[in-house]
């Protein structure tokens, strides 16, 4: 049997809470309790702004602020609350003065379980 060449990327599964879990790109909720967090996050303009930038390119803070309009501190707050759930990560990388916080994503869609499988199957 053949091996996968070396340089062949392989999915990459993440649980981040005991109900948010990703996959290539794919965020996948379940649990009533981590639905409504997810959905709380969402339910911001300015966050769903500041996801849609991210797709694009990573952002530092200040670069969010200016996406977005508002202050360094609202934006790091509003990045705070996306990391929470695993939408967003974020890195210290240097800058010209001192370190920068620099965000990205790299979840390109949500999907939101309303029943476990093992109570799907148990249904039918």
């Amino acid at each position: 049997m053949a091996s996968a060449p070396e340089n062949e990327v392989k999915g990459r599964e993440e649980t981040i809470k005991e109900g948010i879990m990703e996959k290539d790109g794919v965020l996948v909720v379940s649990g009533e309790d981590y639905i409504y967090r997810v959905c709380s996050a969402l339910a911001s303009p300015t966050r769903i702004r500041i996801l849609i930038e991210l797709l694009r390119r990573e952002a530092d803070i200040g670069e969010i602020a200016d996406m977005i309009g508002q202050s360094k501190a609202n934006a790091s707050t509003q990045v705070r609350r996306l990391e929470e759930i695993g939408l967003v990560r974020s890195e210290y990388k240097p800058g010209v003065r001192g370190v920068r916080k620099v965000a990205k994503t790299t979840v390109r869609e949500i999907r939101i379980v309303l029943a476990p499988p093992e109570q799907e199957e148990q249904q039918h």
